[in-house]
């Protein structure tokens, strides 16, 4: 895993472990991140099933529940499957994007 920090956003990257591995690594590491917005690159990946990304379901609801972000990015897996509680895209400037958006409609009160 590979982490860096741009501004309130830490970019964690998946290099070797396994989607499995990397949610229980995310899951024990959180308090250092649980400020911050979120970015999962899994781009080094070959491939991502439906069930290796709804792993990251009970993060993603933690942590849209402290007011902030978390995006995955994955340009290896069909959009169509992930659950609509998960946000996935398949770039990081579209993750930077995403991020930037919510954090205005937290602003506004969304």
């Amino acid at each position: 895993m590979i982490f860096d920090q741009v501004g309130n956003t830490s970019i964690i990257t998946q290099e070797k472990a396994t989607v499995i591995e990397l949610v229980k690594k995310l899951h024990a590491l959180y308090p250092k991140f649980k400020n911050n917005n979120i970015i999962v690159a899994l781009t080094s990946l070959d491939s991502i099933t439906k069930a290796e990304i709804v792993e990251f379901l009970d993060l993603s609801k933690t942590h849209k529940a402290a007011k902030h972000s978390l995006v995955i990015v994955s340009n290896k897996i069909n959009l169509d499957i992930i659950p609509d509680d998960l946000v996935v895209v398949p770039t990081l400037q579209e993750a930077h994007d995403i991020i930037e958006m919510e954090d205005m409609e937290r602003d506004l009160g969304f």
